[in-house]
């Protein structure tokens, strides 16, 4: 489904009457779909017409056809709906059912009673390759957990508007766009649109002026690419924004360049904060509802949130010193709302997150605490790039990078090397209008990573792209990334929102390897 009201309806109506709900973001591609619906075996399929993106139309039900096609399952029934009256669309075959057909003829059905552990919803997780990983949510430990966040984490008041700019298809857009909003009597705002191009860098201040929202919750990629556009926020001087009182960011690192033009932009406290698909809500957080301080240590993503007992341990299970890289894990057992399961696959769900640290939920995410408890978040334990020995972060690397005043965006990935084994290579975006010729900005951002960092990170190579590759809710698959600057089979999972990115960049190597 396309991020349309409809959308959410399908949603409250599938929870209204205990059937669980898997929600996948609109224009998925065929293939991945076939598989999806292969293992949740839907008994119906909603869609809609079309999807809009920046500057085309993307149609749904050829996309759906084909996966129907090359799935073995097949739904009692299929609904359309068609968002263009004068366009009328429906699927091939008998099975099709119109959605304003049948909402003329429908009636209310009342509230069917489940367990608080009935599933409300499977949320298939970005790149899912192979086995489907379908992360299993609970009925009442979500409830219960989303609307005590609201208040205690995000400081909202009931009837206040809060904006998530997310896409229903992700954790995100389950838990603040349609859930907990509504669950603590809150308005949502459902946007249909890019940070950028839909028309300009502009939008989302003007659908914050516009519609008064109290608080926001977006991702780091986002702001860099307003910030990339437009460096000096100019298109969002005209749009006041008298009652933000915050901005929350997750879904990757935000580097502190970024959170700072954040600050000055939105003019309102800007608050990194660090959460997963499992979890469901934050696992650690600036908490305003509980009185924490809106002016926390820049570069970390909170304390814990109530209910989360986080450490940072070695790869022996030690518990490692402030300031030290390691492991980040929770100690058993997790609070409500956090994932009960994967979905047909309770083994794997074990073997993923509870075997390799006995006692703990493994997050797979590396970072450290600092002597006041601050967590800080600087990659997924898999992109920690070992250089001669020595465990260097991706995220500190990308943090030194994008201080350049002239560096958009930035993804820094181990390229192999004979002698260290591993050397970093950063991929940068620079912003719109920069002069600056591309060896210049190079050796000064070398000579900053060797400032910050210092030269154990043998941090020497830069090369300069269009893009990076990113998912919609703002990750970069580091993994595919890493493949390809090393000249191996990469894969270009589904979720990726621009794939031609990748041929981009591999045109970029080709042209700086011929160039040595």
């Amino acid at each position: 489904m396309p991020m349309v009201p409809q959308a959410m309806f399908a949603m409250l109506a599938c929870a209204r009457v205990g059937a669980p709900h898997s929600l996948i973001f609109g224009g998925f591609a065929s293939k991945e779909l076939s598989v999806r619906i292969d293992h949740a075996k839907p008994k119906m399929i909603l869609t809609a017409s079309f999807g809009i993106e920046p500057g085309r139309r993307v149609a749904y039900v050829p996309l759906l056809e084909k996966a129907l096609e090359l799935s073995s399952h097949r739904p009692s029934k299929v609904l359309v709906y068609c968002r263009d009256n004068m366009e009328k669309v429906s699927m091939s075959g008998n099975s099709s059912l119109d959605w304003d057909e049948e909402m003329a003829g429908a009636r209310p059905h009342d509230c069917v009673p489940v367990s608080s552990e009935h599933p409300l919803y499977i949320l298939y997780t970005s790149g899912t390759t192979g086995t489907p990983k379908g992360v299993v949510r609970d009925t009442g430990g979500c409830a219960v957990m989303l609307k005590w966040t609201m208040s205690n984490v995000y400081g909202l008041r009931p009837g206040e508007v809060w904006w998530a700019a997310s896409d229903l298809g992700w954790v995100v857009g389950h838990s603040y766009i349609c859930y907990a909003p509504l669950l603590h009597g809150n308005v949502s705002i459902l946007y249909e649109g890019k940070p950028v191009g839909t028309p300009g860098p502009g939008a989302f201040f003007r659908v914050l002026s516009e519609h008064g929202a109290a608080g926001m919750f977006t991702a780091p990629t986002a702001v860099r690419a307003i910030r990339q556009q437009d460096p000096h926020a100019r298109s969002g001087a005209a749009y006041p924004l008298p009652r933000l009182r915050s901005v929350f960011l997750a879904g990757e690192r935000c580097d502190v360049e970024t959170l700072e033009w954040a600050k000055r932009s939105f003019g309102a406290p800007v608050l990194d904060h660090w959460w997963q698909t499992e979890t469901g809500s934050p696992i650690t957080s600036t908490c305003v509802g509980l009185g924490d301080s809106l002016t926390p240590p820049a570069g970390q993503a909170g304390k814990p949130v109530p209910g989360y007992d986080v450490t940072v341990i070695d790869d022996r299970m030690r518990r490692v010193k402030p300031g030290t890289l390691g492991n980040i894990v929770v100690r058993l057992p997790l609070p409500p709302g956090a994932a009960s399961s994967l979905w047909q696959n309770p083994a794997l769900f074990k073997e993923m997150y509870f075997t390799k640290f006995p006692g703990y939920y493994d997050t797979m995410d590396a970072g450290f605490v600092d002597q006041e408890n601050f967590l800080y978040i600087m990659s997924r334990s898999d992109d920690v790039i070992n250089v001669a020995g020595h465990r260097v972060s991706a995220g500190a690397l990308e943090e030194s990078v994008l201080q350049h005043p002239a560096v958009a965006d930035c993804a820094v990935v181990g390229l192999e090397d004979p002698l260290k084994g591993h050397v970093p290579l950063a991929l940068c975006v620079l912003k719109n209008g920069v002069r600056q010729c591309h060896d210049e900005v190079a050796r000064e951002t070398v000579k900053l990573v060797r400032d910050t960092v210092g030269p154990v990170a043998a941090f020497r190579r830069v090369l300069f792209v269009r893009g990076l590759p990113k998912t919609r809710s703002g990750k970069i698959p580091r993994s595919s990334l890493g493949n390809l600057v090393n000249g191996k089979p990469y894969k270009i999972t589904p979720t990726i929102e621009d794939p031609e990115v990748f041929k981009e960049i591999e045109k970029a190597l080709k042209s700086a390897n011929n160039s040595l």
